[in-house]
């Protein structure tokens, strides 16, 4: 009896093996006969299920989107733990986390998927549009939790949702450029990542108030003064 072929998961495995090639060798590089040695199948294989590398590369890009929503998923369920649903901070904080290429998987993400989108620019084969939708749909998951974090008290209710999420996904962005170009660790974009996010939540960091309190509380007994900001209800 033949085996029967999963066509699904042979075309990801096609995909994984462009992206892999992608990531050590570049995009310009990833032709259809360099993905078959690199997947271990023939050429012919390729073109049966990819007819153009054009077709190849977008699919690719596809799968590496979905793997991209698969880890941020797991990310804020991780963050979440076992006291129920992920928080809205939880979640926008592990989508601009995974943004940033602090492992391989996450480094190959952001390298293949700025290569493919320079290429898009000149190159009129190469479709862009879905890509474009993925980002939409991902800054529309953070314009979302940012909605109900306002809903539940939780965010400042003059702040847009829709213009935050967009500010937030264009700063996730540029530090991960930052930090592959060697002009920002991974902890410096991270804390630049928490700062904003505090400025979003400010009643999710009671730990931080406490800490930022007692440290003025010393400060000011040991130059017997008034701390500015210390009193109750003083603004910052």
């Amino acid at each position: 009896m033949p085996k029967r072929v999963d066509h699904e998961e042979r075309r990801r495995q096609i995909a994984d093996a462009l992206l892999r090639t992608a990531a050590t060798r570049g995009l310009h590089a990833a032709g259809m006969r360099e993905v078959a040695a690199e997947a271990g199948v023939s050429l012919r294989l390729i073109q049966y299920y990819f007819g153009t590398k054009e077709e190849l590369l977008l699919a690719a890009m596809q799968h590496l989107a979905a793997r991209f929503g698969a880890r941020a998923v797991a990310r804020f369920k991780q963050a979440s733990g076992s006291d129920g649903p992920a928080s809205p901070r939880d979640v926008i904080a592990a989508i601009l986390a995974e943004a940033l290429p602090a492992d391989d998987d996450r480094r190959t993400f952001y390298v293949v998927y700025t290569a493919y989108l320079a290429l898009s620019l000149t190159d009129p084969a190469l479709a862009i549009a879905p890509l474009v939708k993925n980002s939409d749909m991902v800054t529309g998951v953070v314009a979302t939790q940012l909605r109900a974090a306002q809903a539940a008290g939780d965010t400042p209710p003059r702040l847009d949702p829709d213009l935050e999420a967009l500010s937030l996904m264009a700063m996730s962005a540029g530090l991960a450029t930052s930090v592959l170009a060697g002009q920002s660790s991974i902890q410096q974009a991270q804390a630049v990542i928490d700062y904003h996010l505090d400025r979003l939540f400010p009643a999710s960091r009671p730990a931080l108030h406490a800490a930022s309190h007692e440290y003025a509380t010393v400060i000011r007994n040991q130059v017997c003064v008034p701390v500015r900001g210390s009193q109750p209800g003083a603004q910052r």
